[in-house]
């Protein structure tokens, strides 16, 4: 099932993806709580951030409940988890086709890793190892 899903996530603009970003950090939101946050970053009128979140509502990238006030309370329907992994793969194929190791090695050489980042990559690292092994035998 989560591979459907995966294949399944809505297109998500550039502008829509601020819009998620703010719910990934803390969640549920109102659209007022939402505009407060982007209005100053995004100098983006309170108007345009109800549209993008609307825009969500209807691409089912994002839903909503009411409370006792008859708020909208927003909240993330794809998780930041499962979103990364589609645009990563769709990235990977657009620009390397089979060409992933040297993207990688670059970023590895390029990007400034903490050692729990460090330790969280041997640990997939690990993990794909033993799957091999598991399939070599």
């Amino acid at each position: 099932m989560e591979n459907n899903m995966t294949n399944k996530l809505p297109k998500i603009s550039e502008a829509e993806l601020e819009i998620m970003k703010v719910l990934w950090s803390n969640s549920p939101q109102t659209a007022n709580e939402i505009i407060e946050e982007l209005e100053d970053t995004m100098d983006w009128k309170p108007k345009t951030i109800r549209t993008l979140i609307n825009r969500l509502v209807q691409k089912e990238a994002v839903s909503y409940h009411q409370d006792k006030g008859r708020m909208y309370a927003y909240f993330p329907l794809v998780s930041q988890e499962n979103y990364l992994q589609v645009e990563t793969k769709s990235l990977l194929q657009r620009f390397c086709g089979a060409a992933f190791k040297p993207l990688l090695v670059n970023f590895l050489k390029e990007e400034k890793l903490s050692s729990e980042d460090i330790n969280e990559l041997k640990r997939i690292l690990d993990e794909k190892t033993e799957e091999n092994k598991r399939k070599d035998r």
